[in-house]
């Protein structure tokens, strides 16, 4: 496909003719098979860092309901800064991780106190937003205000490099910091925010992690992964995913731990537990362990704590002598 990775600028040189295609192809695509998705409606900043931070590790289907719930409580920054964190979890829930939830609502409190209410505009300041990381500072510049800047998140990555680089198995080619060389590379002038929308959509329903659907994508003549999985007779035979098991690395299989043993799921209880407290009311942690864990015992102080630990520095606890309750 032409590429050359250069290790000492981080730069990867493409042939001009497969970008202009994949540019092409890509956004004539997108242009009739984008998905209707309430955040692209709009180019409010506060909807969208919203969007940006309920879609951290969950998927489009669980967010699309509680997108519109969320913004139904806390129509505005403001609101959401002065609300009660009790509330803003409450309204997060069942969507999980729910320290996101406080991360989103200290990001509003510090937007309200040091840039008079108005999200920055530029990914520099952004990236002052404490919990606001590079993607989402690109996506906020990009789908608020409609900059011309490159981002990547984890389906952006996978149809870059599988396109541009080839498969991404046994390891990928380059690092998160030529990944974003690479976007920026590729990025067509003046269709930023397109381009972004028809990667992820490209990357959340045909170039998927574990079985893409290589016979639907338009992509596939300019694909450097797909010219590679030619080598293994894949077409019209076969899946893509066996033939990227063959060329993986194989790595030791270990045992899952189960989710209700794991500490997550305790967090999830414990939150849960508080949740369904009067307000104010507080649990001494004696009687907190025995109550999501009935076979508590006093081996299990010392773990119990962590927990706690880790819920106080998240922000999703408030700890005294008597007991924790949500903040």
């Amino acid at each position: 496909m032409g590429k050359h990775i250069s290790s000492s600028t981080l730069a990867v040189q493409l042939a001009p003719d497969q970008v202009t295609q994949v540019q092409n192809s890509l956004l004539a695509w997108y242009a009739q098979e984008q998905r209707a998705l309430p955040w692209r409606m709009t180019s409010d900043p506060y909807a969208i860092l919203v969007s940006e931070v309920m879609l951290q590790q969950t998927q489009v289907d669980r967010v699309l309901p509680k997108y519109q719930q969320f913004l139904a409580a806390f129509p505005t920054l403001e609101v959401l800064a002065k609300a009660p964190t009790a509330a803003v979890i409450d309204a997060w829930v069942p969507l999980g991780y729910n320290r996101r939830a406080i991360s989103l609502q200290s990001i509003a409190r510090q937007v309200l106190a040091e840039y008079d209410g108005r999200i920055p505009d530029t990914i520099e300041e952004l990236l002052k937003l404490k919990g606001i990381g590079r993607y989402t500072a690109g996506a906020i510049a990009c789908f608020a205000y409609h900059q011309q800047v490159a981002t990547v998140d984890t389906n952006i990555r996978r149809v870059l490099h599988r396109v541009f680089l080839g498969l991404e198995h046994p390891e990928p080619k380059i690092n998160d910091a030529q990944m974003l060389l690479l976007a920026e590379q590729v990025l067509p002038d003046g269709q930023a925010y397109n381009w972004h929308q028809a990667l992820m959509d490209m990357g959340a329903t045909i170039c998927n992690s574990s079985n893409p659907l290589c016979g639907k994508c338009p992509l596939q003549e300019s694909c450097g992964a797909y010219a590679e999985m030619s080598q293994y007779s894949l077409f019209p035979s076969g899946t893509v995913l066996r033939q990227l098991r063959k060329v993986a690395e194989k790595k030791p299989r270990y045992q899952a731990q189960p989710f209700t043993s794991t500490n997550r799921y305790f967090r999830g209880r414990i939150v849960d537990l508080l949740r369904s407290l009067p307000d104010h009311q507080r649990i001494p942690l004696a009687t907190l362990g025995s109550t999501i864990k009935p076979e508590f015992s006093e081996e299990d102080h010392a773990w119990l704590q962590k927990i706690i630990d880790g819920l106080l520095k998240d922000g999703l606890l408030d700890v005294t002598e008597e007991g924790v309750r949500l903040p």
